[in-house]
């Protein structure tokens, strides 16, 4: 580890200026920054579990101690894949929030500077709070990444000491009830324990065996922790509601480095802001117990709505298909989908059209006694296309059963990509948004399209969100959830280095959602999911709970060793452009 952190000391003191004072976080580089003696001390302590990690894509590069030709082959073909970066203990999915600093790519520059000086490699809440301790010790920049399946970049910070808990990924099964710890009170009902670091098909597998399933999100590798500090929907949200209403018990460790076990009896304020309220900012989640349910029988419904993309009405059919999301959830239906203005044609065959307008996704209907239950709503859906814009809308749909979820999963699990430069941004919508002025939503959709192209619109809210009874009351989610019915999601691209082009970026995907904003003012966006930049971020994440949210921050933080943006309390603080944390003056 010696060689590794005189490389991460002399890359960081090019970069680092004279700032380091009271004011600021240490940095490598700088007089605050502990010397390597302090930085043994603390691999001691934790067994050799220290991590002074590399780049991944310094194996590319000439010039630096793992440079490997035939290992950066490897890296270059798995960059773009979910589980290279899961499996990295300081990578993450999207390149922009390491500054680029050193891609899988030798024409390109390559140093430690946006990357976490330090892991702790954490297998047990130990560790957790030893790598607590330090950072507060020392006033060492703390980061928490678990799988860096990340869109807000909240995972990775540079010249910071990271919490890796990936390995924490135990998981226990109850069989019928689970007893909460310090208190009486038994809950009735199947439940499963998971370290913070379980992924989501080791969740599904480890319950089906018990023929049950949990809340749980639609990518393999998205980690259990940050899923549940965001909320979680799911495909099962709109039955059973978010990930973070099935929570009845966690285990974490505090900025204080205190160990606790907190639930609707101990600790109620942190076990109602550990469910919703943001990951990497109250603590560091190391367990999670949630109720289980009975895996569901699972039809599914593949669909395609075709339209030429220069016909005029494009706008109008899709806000009629828009306009049906509520009722068709309320009717049981969930799922995603895909809506464009314009797309190469999908299922190309002669004659065709090279491009169309329309949509494309995956309904399912969960335990439905007709297997033709699906057909039979889009049977009215289907006539009423036909007689509004005859011959100008075609729409095809066919059904597939599905014994269980996880068989469901298996077929349909998210397989994006990863190693890009992008943002996501999004919106919840409500029924009155979505059934209520369709030239308004029509008009929302277009501009929604404009720097867009397409995007997604995700049925995993409505009666089963919206009437979830989360234990002791509430959570932290966002309470536009309980009035939602569609999560839609897009985002926008641009080339490594290329700044302008990034802020150009952000300004259309801020400019593009603001109709959808007007038209659904109440209910904001999903955190896991959307624009960091986002206006007013602080109620478009938490709505009407970001005042208490803040108010227990400043309880169990006072003297911030969790920062992240866009993140509970991060007002205070600015990220320098050579990394350094500094306070707001």
């Amino acid at each position: 580890m010696a060689r590794l952190d005189q490389l991460v000391l002399s890359a960081f003191s090019l970069l680092s200026s004279a700032r380091a004072t009271k004011s600021c976080k240490a940095y490598p580089g700088t007089a605050d920054w502990p010397p390597h003696q302090t930085w043994s001390h603390l691999n001691q302590t934790l067994h050799g579990r220290l991590l002074a990690p590399a780049p991944p894509g310094a194996v590319c590069h000439p010039g630096w101690p793992t440079y490997n030709p035939g290992e950066c082959a490897k890296v270059e073909a798995e960059w773009s894949t979910y589980e290279f970066h899961t499996n990295n203990p300081i990578s993450v999915i999207i390149d922009q929030y390491t500054n680029w600093t050193c891609l899988p790519n030798e024409t390109f520059p390559c140093s430690t500077s946006g990357y976490p000086a330090y892991v702790v490699n954490a297998t047990k809440p130990e560790h957790v709070k030893l790598g607590i301790d330090f950072a507060k010790k020392h006033d060492v920049r703390l980061v928490v990444k678990n799988t860096g399946h990340d869109y807000l970049g909240r995972s990775v910070a540079p010249g910071s000491l990271s919490i890796w808990t990936h390995h924490m990924n135990d998981i226990k099964y109850h069989h019928g009830s689970f007893k909460l710890h310090g208190c009486d009170v038994t809950i009735p009902g199947d439940a499963v324990t998971a370290g913070a670091g379980a992924q989501m098909y080791d969740l599904y597998s480890a319950t089906n065996k018990f023929n049950h399933t949990v809340v749980g999100g639609g990518s393999k590798s998205v980690g259990l922790g940050g899923y549940i500090t965001g909320g979680g929907h799911s495909l099962l949200s709109a039955k059973y509601g978010l990930a973070a209403d099935q929570v009845l018990q966690m285990t974490m460790v505090t900025p204080g480095g205190e160990i606790l076990t907190i639930n609707e009896h101990n600790h109620p304020d942190l076990f109602w802001a550990m469910r919703g309220g943001g990951g990497s900012t109250f603590g560091v989640l190391t367990s999670i117990t949630l109720k289980t349910h009975k895996t569901p029988r699972v039809t599914s419904s593949s669909w395609l709505l075709v339209m030429d993309p220069n016909s005029d009405f494009v706008y109008d059919v899709l806000a009629y298909f828009f306009s049906l999301f509520p009722s068709l959830e309320d009717a049981g239906v969930s799922g995603y989908s895909l809506v464009t203005a314009r797309i190469d044609n999908p299922v190309p065959s002669p004659g065709a059209p090279k491009q169309v307008a329309g949509g494309l996704g995956e309904f399912v209907a969960l335990d439905a006694e007709d297997p033709d239950y699906i057909n039979k709503l889009w049977a009215p859906i289907n006539k009423t296309l036909q007689e509004r814009w005859p011959g100008g809308v075609q729409f095809y749909a066919g059904t597939t059963q599905y014994p269980a979820f996880i068989d469901w999963f298996d077929v349909h699990y998210d397989q994006g990509t990863a190693g890009n430069s992008s943002y996501a941004v999004s919106r919840l919508l409500s029924k009155e948004a979505l059934e209520g002025d369709q030239d308004a939503l029509g008009d929302a959709l277009k501009s929604a399209m404009g720097p867009l192209g397409g995007f997604g619109a995700f049925l995993v809210a409505g009666k089963g969100v919206r009437d979830a009874k989360p234990r002791g009351g509430s959570d932290a989610v966002n309470p536009g959830w309980r009035k939602s019915y569609v999560h839609a999601v897009g985002g926008g691209s641009f080339p490594a280095f290329n700044w302008t082009a990034e802020a150009q970026v952000v300004d259309d995907l801020i400019e593009a959602l603001e109709p959808m904003r007007k038209l659904s003012p109440d209910t904001g966006a999903y955190l896991n999911e959307a624009l960091p930049f986002e206006p007013d971020w602080q109620h478009t994440f938490w709505g009407s709970n970001y005042e208490r949210l803040l108010s227990i921050k400043k309880a169990v933080d006072p003297g911030d060793v969790f920062w992240c943006f866009p993140c509970v309390g991060s007002e205070g603080w600015k990220e320098h452009h050579d990394g350094q944390l500094c306070r707001v003056s």
